[in-house]
């Protein structure tokens, strides 16, 4: 494990307590990046979510998508939750 990864707690634990005290002291920064909405989602949070994702995008093996058919009742459950009931439970 590389130092990072050894961390990630103590890093984590240190971030929220950096934001947090940015948030105190420099409240019209955030309010800013809060504004910067595209049909109602917020910029750089949807920029912040593509960095954590594209790495693990990065590590999939593609030859186990062959495979995938052995998986079916998680892969319809995720299907099921993120298409059928999400969509409602985010317009409410």
């Amino acid at each position: 494990m590389s130092t990072f990864e050894r961390y990630l707690t103590i890093w984590v634990f240190l971030c929220i307590i950096v934001g947090v005290t940015f948030g105190h002291f420099m409240p019209g920064i955030f309010q800013i990046i809060g504004a910067t909405e595209v049909a109602k989602v917020n910029i750089p949070v949807a920029i912040l979510i593509w960095l954590m994702i594209i790495p693990m995008l990065l590590k999939i093996d593609f030859r186990s998508l062959a495979q995938v058919g052995t998986f079916w009742r998680g892969i319809g459950v995720t299907l099921i939750i993120n298409w059928a009931v999400k969509p409602f439970s985010m317009a409410a």
